[in-house]
């Protein structure tokens, strides 16, 4: 394929994902069809068929563009070598706060799944991918727990469950809100003061531990 070729494909794939998130934001993905998406850019369906085989799939490569909060927890946390876990811990949830406050994109992707789609037939996927993200994120949390153990920053019979789904919680929860209403509250400083109040209290209840 010519070297126009390949970025006049490129350009209308990127034209048809822009504009299946303005659409699929406005109508929901259950009330968007390939015709509504083509309609909106302008282009036939045709063409959406020869980058996309359905729906779904128009919807995974739109979920690829992006690292949804989550998973973007699940890829800063984890590293053996960390002197201080517990500060990796605080930076990476801090970090993924401000990409969804920084990041249009994520915030379209992130409502978009969260509010604006039902996961039945061929959207199971989708929501099986949630769900394995879900379980990768609580998985590191979990190891950068342990390592704050071997670190003794945590008692060595500290729960760490209890804690890895607190705070997969708290974050998952914090985006959830600011999505809903992000006058409400700044998504940066409030998620920074409720995770260090989060971290402070694990200091302090092995503090209450070691007595």
């Amino acid at each position: 394929m010519p070297r126009r070729t390949k970025e006049d494909a490129q350009e209308t794939r990127t034209l048809i994902l822009d504009t299946a998130e303005q659409v699929c934001r406005e109508k929901g993905v259950g009330h968007t069809t390939l015709a509504d998406i083509a309609v909106a850019a302008g282009l036939t369906r045709g063409a959406i068929y020869w980058h996309f085989d359905n729906k779904a799939a128009l919807l995974q490569a739109m979920n690829d563009r992006v690292h949804l909060p989550l998973e973007a927890l699940h890829q800063a946390l984890v590293d053996v070598g960390l002197n201080d876990p517990l500060a990796k811990l605080r930076e990476s949830a801090r970090g993924v706060l401000v990409q969804v406050a920084l990041d249009p994109r994520a915030q379209r992707v992130f409502e978009i799944f969260s509010y604006k789609c039902e996961f039945v037939g061929d959207m199971a996927e989708m929501l099986e991918r949630q769900r394995e993200s879900r379980r990768a994120c609580l998985q590191d949390i979990r190891e950068n727990l342990r390592h704050a153990v071997l670190k003794g920053q945590l008692h060595p019979e500290h729960d760490i469950e209890m804690t890895a789904i607190g705070l997969y919680a708290l974050v998952h929860g914090l985006i959830d809100n600011w999505l809903l209403d992000p006058e409400s509250f700044d998504l940066v400083e409030t998620g920074e003061r409720l995770i260090n109040l989060f971290c402070e209290n694990l200091k302090q209840s092995e503090a209450r531990d070691s007595k």
